[in-house]
């Protein structure tokens, strides 16, 4: 769309539409490829977690004196349909993970005519930084959060005479509902910094609830992390500095339309 022309309200609709398309197109490409691949991805991504020799467990292991005994789980398909379904699930959540920067940047795309030229000065960068903190945000949920969780479940018994045996959905989900939602974490700051220029927040607010903030982070890390205190701290903490990050942004806007009002 070019600037300073008038769109209606249908070829809006339109342009949204395309760039729904392309990044369905997107997505959907990435998937295929990934399918391909997907023997390797299930061997070297997922079931790697029941190694010792996993990269998270070697580093706790080597640097923070934390060894962990991993308890191997062995996945299987409960129904016939299992394995095809959520190698489905992989390819695509796959895609969407790698083709964020192009979706999101899609979405913005169509979003930022709309804005006045200093709100796109404010807004400058904001595909990439949006990006860097998902991406973030899915490395720390793989690395840190989905080992835990996969270890803490596995060897987890109610009696010895109990083996875990889970079907592979259950095992994929975890890992897969883990990684995402953590990248979406992530993304507080930039929440936070769009409801500061709506004005819905400020920072005397953030500041006022932070203790509040400080609780509803610990019940969201313990829901979750598997129920052990050290594993809440380590998630409890980018988390919190994520919200001190949010903090600072809101300030800087607050502080913009103080000078305009001036």
């Amino acid at each position: 769309m070019e600037e300073g022309n008038e769109m209606s309200f249908l070829e809006h609709l339109e342009e949204l539409r395309w760039r729904l398309v392309r990044s369905v197109i997107a997505i959907v490409v990435l998937a295929i490829g990934l399918f391909v691949c997907l023997e390797w991805i299930m061997d070297n991504i997922f079931l790697s977690m029941n190694s010792e020799n996993f990269i998270s467990y070697r580093v706790m292991c080597e640097y923070v004196n934390l060894c962990v005994e991993v308890t191997p789980v062995k996945a299987q398909g409960l129904k016939m349909t299992s394995q095809f379904s959520y190698a489905l699930l992989i390819s695509f959540l796959g895609g969407f993970i790698i083709a964020f920067p192009y979706v999101f940047y899609q979405l913005w795309s169509f979003v930022k005519p709309g804005l006045r030229q200093n709100e796109r000065k404010t807004f400058s960068g904001i595909v990439f930084y949006v990006s860097l903190l998902f991406f973030f945000g899915v490395l720390f949920g793989y690395f840190v959060v989905a080992p835990m969780c996969v270890q803490f479940f596995g060897e987890f018994r109610i009696s010895p005479d109990i083996e875990t045996n889970p079907g592979i959905d259950s095992y994929v989900s975890l890992i897969t509902s883990t990684v995402f939602y953590t990248g979406l974490l992530f993304l507080l700051p930039v929440v936070i910094f769009l409801l500061s220029k709506i004005g819905i927040v400020t920072p005397a607010f953030l500041k006022k609830y932070r203790k509040h903030a400080i609780v509803g982070v610990l019940v969201l890390s313990a829901i979750i992390t598997p129920p052990d205190f050290i594993s809440q701290i380590i998630v409890s903490i980018p988390i919190l500095i994520l919200y001190e990050i949010g903090i600072i942004l809101s300030k800087r806007v607050e502080k913009e339309q103080l000078i305009k009002q001036s």
